[in-house]
């Protein structure tokens, strides 16, 4: 059983507590589109594990990172978002601009991106 945090949106939504619009799920992570998108495909892909954000990252759990980003590039492959391009962004901390205190990873496509981002 993954370790969670019950105080935290998206362990609550990985728990089943809060309905989302999943799209791919296995053990370790958990898919689902975002609900105020902000491209046309607006992804969040969370590990089931609560881990605060990147900087919580270390030898005994990176594997999830593996795990997340090989999963990025076969859901872009398989939702056709692979050949215009998509961006794949997280935000760590207050300055950051992370606003749920569990990794996360934003996958963005279906438009022309601008850059800076913010």
């Amino acid at each position: 059983m993954s370790i969670t945090n019950q105080d935290c949106i998206f362990c609550k939504i990985i728990n089943n507590q809060i309905k989302s619009d999943i799209i791919y799920q296995d053990n370790r992570i958990l898919v689902f589109k975002d609900i105020n998108p902000e491209a046309p495909v607006h992804l969040l892909i969370i590990p089931k594990e609560h881990i605060k954000n990147i900087s919580e990252i270390n030898s005994s759990n990176s594997d999830i990172i593996k795990h997340i980003f090989e999963k990025i590039s076969e859901l872009a492959v398989n939702l056709n978002i692979n050949k215009d391009g998509y961006r794949v962004i997280t935000n760590c901390g207050k300055h950051g601009g992370q606003t749920v205190e569990h990794l996360h990873f934003h996958v963005l496509a279906g438009r022309q991106l601008q850059w800076p981002p913010g």
